[in-house]
């Protein structure tokens, strides 16, 4: 399919991870030619769609409207326009709420069309220097119910183990993370594709031993050793 919008179709396009120069030409293809853009946050891509001289109609789409939004926006392609769905960066239906719409036009039997690019697990686990082989993606680790459970279960997991966490959490997940896992080797990258990049690289005690003696700031993708 060409990059040009058709109508009635909901477009699942990726956006950069940070560096806004890391969008495919496709992907500003569709933004540019779309009826209406849903996006996680609308300042966040109203900051990308300026970068490249696209202007479209934005509405909110996130986790605490998208009950009420999706049978919205599924109306919307039924009369015939054209959607795509923007995460705040990377690719939607990863750690946000874009399953629910794809799902939804699906079982409306419309088309939905996906624009690849930037996600954030895959840029960190490439740049690990641990295996690619095999590996489970797991988001982000439960807060409270189920924390402990989920920790248990990656216990005996062979593969490579990709996770999502915020600042706030980095310490309390690296130290859980130390407590059920035990010593494995470890990349936590931070800044992924920005001015700041960092990848921290080395067993999980050094990490935390590095950010203890370091500031904590931006998003965070812990890449941990497999079961050996």
């Amino acid at each position: 399919m060409s990059g040009q919008a058709q109508p009635g179709t909901l477009f699942i396009v990726s956006t950069p991870i940070g560096n806004l120069e890391d969008i495919t030409y496709r992907a500003v293809k569709v933004l540019s030619s779309v009826d209406l853009i849903a996006a996680e946050d609308t300042r966040k891509t109203k900051i990308l769609l300026n970068h490249y001289n696209i202007s479209k109609p934005l509405v909110s789409y996130f986790s605490y409207n998208e009950v009420r939004r999706v049978p919205e926006l599924v109306a919307k392609l039924k009369n015939g326009l054209s959607i795509a769905v923007v995460s705040d960066a990377g690719t939607p239906g990863i750690s946000d709420p874009a399953f629910r719409i794809i799902r939804a036009a699906l079982d409306e039997h419309l088309p939905v069309v996906s624009i690849p690019g930037a996600t954030a697990f895959l840029t960190a686990l490439v740049t690990s220097g641990l295996s690619t082989h095999r590996f489970v993606y797991e988001g982000f680790l439960p807060v409270k119910k189920g924390r402990t459970t989920m920790l248990n279960s990656l216990r005996t997991e062979e593969r490579t183990i990709v996770l999502y966490e915020s600042p706030h959490r980095l310490m309390r997940t690296l130290r859980d993370l130390l407590e059920t896992l035990g010593d494995r080797e470890i990349a936590v990258a931070r800044e992924l594709t920005k001015k700041f990049e960092e990848i921290i690289r080395g067993r999980i005690s050094f990490a935390i031993q590095h950010f203890e003696r370091n500031q904590i700031r931006g998003e965070f993708v812990l890449v941990v050793e497999g079961e050996r």
